[in-house]
């Protein structure tokens, strides 16, 4: 019988800071706005012959790249049904809802994401996070991010 073992990894360095906006209807966002997001994991993967399923400091590695990558940026939601980002110039300009907004491309990421929001920042880190441990033993990984205290988003995959 196979055993497994669960590590949580929830590092107070896991974390980056970046300005979003939740859009809730064609008509309804939020203000410009920016958070302290925090990010942790759990990872269930087979004990090893050695004593220790994974290396911790591997996954702690890959959470602090995927944060580093979106620390300090302004968010934006690439695959939102109510906006359009395109490129003008050094800029992205944002139609939404009959207005245009500007944004520096060089402090903006437009990710592949439906909308700013906790679930949907959990969601494409942990697929960015799976891909970098593709051959690697896992059986599930559960990604987790923060805007603030008692406030996540949770987003999780298994093997089959």
């Amino acid at each position: 019988m196979e055993e497994l073992t669960t590590l949580y990894i929830d590092k107070e360095s896991h974390k980056f800071s970046a300005a979003h906006y939740t859009i809730f209807s064609a008509t309804e966002r939020e203000r410009l706005h920016g958070h302290n997001y925090s990010v942790s994991a759990k990872i269930v993967a087979p004990m090893g012959y050695n004593g220790f399923s994974a290396d911790y400091n591997v996954y702690k590695n890959r959470l602090a790249a995927l944060c580093d990558a979106l620390d300090e940026y302004t968010l934006l939601a690439g695959e939102s049904p109510y906006q359009e980002v395109v490129e003008s110039g050094s800029c992205y300009c944002v139609r939404y809802d009959g207005q245009e907004i500007l944004f520096l491309q060089s402090d903006t990421q437009v990710l592949p994401i439906r909308n700013a929001t906790v679930e949907e920042f959990s969601r494409y880190l942990l697929g960015k996070l799976l891909d970098e441990s593709a051959g690697d033993d896992l059986r599930e990984v559960e990604l987790c991010v923060a805007s603030g205290p008692g406030q996540k988003g949770c987003t999780h995959w298994h093997s089959d």
